[in-house]
């Protein structure tokens, strides 16, 4: 008896992808010599256009229904973004990032006035995409979660620009989400139907509720489950007046950095309140290793929500074997029925612009991979 699966209109498709991609050379070079002085902004700017243009065909060729622009025009992930806001400046960091097996570049964004979001530069990076791609083509916007700005904030050397222009922490996190709410509706208004919030934060505190000893930033282990509302009621409130047609998704993050991460643990300690409770439409979720824990907190997805499994890593060349990534799948769909469930790789596959390590050519063939799996898996779709 032949299954019959519903057909997605939008994002997640049954094959997915995070959302950043493998800097080609050009590129690379170009913020080199913008960095040494050798070029200008336009100059740049340039490079960055025909390098998104070719990632865009790139896209489609290979069959993608909702495309990005690769976060080519960031350094990072989700620093970009913040830099993009009203009193948020780039500053150098007395630390990195720490890793398992290394520490990145030492970068934060901190405060030089009150936070909002007009005129974000990410509006007319989504209006080039969307320039840029056939009719029937989605562009997905990728902006880091809110609670991923606050917690970027609560870096120590973050603090005294904080307490210098916010008196508490309600009206810190009433600003961010109304800052959020500007970027959204701005987006929105540009012709923005799929937006993608990337959260590291769930991920840090699953590790942190298994070892407390990794606990950052000088906060307290007793407070976790405060630190859960947190999260929770920021990242609402800043998608609580997005249009009803604006697809929101979010994807849950452990980290992603040169093909290395930084957290660890299974979604089992946060599933309650991010799965119950969090409004958005999907979860885009990292299932490539055994870090990641069991499938079991999926059965804790609200009913009206979609599960995207990232069984297929970024990190690594490696091709992944076909019939253990279906098997996985449908082990999966024990906890979250098989019909909102859909594939992707664990990550993108340059959260920086450092990249992972593997070749453009492998992380094609993953997404080709993807393609597979998903039409033996879903086979009555395209």
């Amino acid at each position: 008896m032949t299954n019959h699966f519903t057909v997605r209109q939008h994002s997640p498709f049954r094959y997915d992808i995070v959302g950043s991609f493998l800097r080609p050379e050009s590129l690379k070079q170009a913020r080199t010599q913008f960095q040494a002085g050798q070029i200008n902004q336009d100059q740049l700017k340039s490079v960055e256009d025909q390098c998104i243009i070719d990632l865009l065909q790139q896209e489609e060729q290979v069959g993608l229904h909702a495309v990005t622009d690769g976060e080519f025009r960031r350094s990072w992930w989700h620093l970009d973004f913040f830099w993009g806001l009203n009193g948020v400046t780039k500053q150098s960091a007395p630390n990195g990032y720490q890793f398992h097996d290394e520490t990145t570049r030492a970068e934060t964004a901190t405060l030089t006035g009150k936070i909002n979001g007009q005129q974000h530069p990410f509006i007319q990076h989504f209006q080039f995409v969307q320039d840029h791609v056939h009719e029937q083509t989605q562009v997905k916007q990728t902006i880091p979660a809110p609670s991923q700005f606050w917690a970027e904030l609560q870096r120590p050397e973050n603090q005294a620009a904080v307490h210098q222009f916010y008196a508490d922490t309600d009206s810190l996190l009433t600003d961010i989400a109304q800052a959020y709410q500007q970027v959204i509706q701005d987006l929105y208004d540009a012709g923005c139907r799929t937006l993608q919030l990337d959260d590291c934060t769930w991920g840090a505190l699953a590790d942190w509720q298994t070892h407390p000893e990794h606990v950052a930033y000088g906060i307290d282990p007793q407070n976790l489950a405060d630190l859960k509302q947190t999260y929770l009621q920021l990242n609402n409130a800043a998608i609580s007046q997005a249009p009803q047609d604006l697809v929101i998704n979010t994807h849950i993050c452990r980290g992603n950095y040169h093909s290395t991460w930084a957290n660890s643990g299974g979604y089992d300690s946060v599933a309650d309140p991010l799965f119950t409770d969090e409004n958005v439409q999907a979860y885009y979720l990292e299932y490539d290793s055994e870090r990641a824990g069991s499938f079991e907190p999926l059965q804790q997805v609200a009913p009206n929500k979609l599960v995207v499994l990232g069984l297929v890593t970024s990190k690594s060349g490696t091709l992944e074997d076909k019939a253990t990534i279906i098997q996985r799948i449908h082990e999966a769909s024990q906890y979250v029925d098989l019909d909102r469930l859909a594939v992707s790789p664990q990550c993108g596959f340059a959260s920086t612009e450092e990249g992972n390590i593997l070749t453009a050519e492998q992380q094609w063939q993953k997404i080709k991979l993807l393609k597979e799996i998903a039409q033996e898996v879903w086979s009555d779709e395209n």
